[in-house]
């Protein structure tokens, strides 16, 4: 954080601090397009999309990032070379339509999706999946929101409370990471 708060509460710098901490906080954290994933989650995206229907690439892209709530969207220069990559190994076929590839799976790439139990990916990384880094950020940013607030609206016996318990909110989240 760029400013400190002064211990007689908070005055035009303070709150200017908290709101530049908001601030840092969310462009942290901001949703970016192409949000990255390991390349077997983009393998078994693609896997999994295509055991339902050949697509071409831009709607694989489009269909991961509709399945994963905007939380996921692969960039062509994932999605391709897994493409091309699964073509190598003669798990799908590309056939030209309209001047694109439309890929569907060989009979090989129809025994490789089903032979995957695990959930698709989509499914483990939208926010609606219970938690996970899709929540983490926004739920920093409403805590922060929440600080600004007390901060410009609290008395000093409120801001000491809400200082202690940002305190104790800190002391248990490196208690979550020292974690097994």
């Amino acid at each position: 954080m760029h400013n400190s708060f002064p211990s007689g509460g908070f005055g035009a710098n303070g709150l200017d601090g908290i709101w530049q901490a908001v601030d840092d906080l969310r462009s942290r954290f901001e949703k970016r397009s192409g949000t990255r994933a390991g390349r077997g989650e983009v393998r078994s995206a693609v896997l999994a999309l295509l055991a339902e229907q050949p697509m071409h690439g831009y709607q694989i892209i489009h269909e991961i990032e509709e399945r994963s709530g905007g939380s996921w969207k692969p960039s062509a220069g994932s999605v391709y070379p897994t493409l091309q990559l699964l073509a190598d190994e003669g798990l799908i076929t590309a056939e030209e339509s309209n001047g694109r590839k439309i890929y569907s799976l060989t009979e090989a790439g129809r025994e490789e999706a089903a032979g995957s139990d695990a959930t698709a990916p989509w499914d483990t990384t939208g926010p609606t999946s219970g938690g996970g880094f899709a929540a983490l950020p926004k739920a920093g940013v409403e805590l922060a929101q929440a600080v600004a607030q007390v901060g410009r609206t609290g008395t000093s016996k409120q801001v000491e409370e809400a200082v202690a318990v940002l305190h104790e909110a800190r002391r248990r989240l490196y208690a979550i990471l020292a974690q097994d």
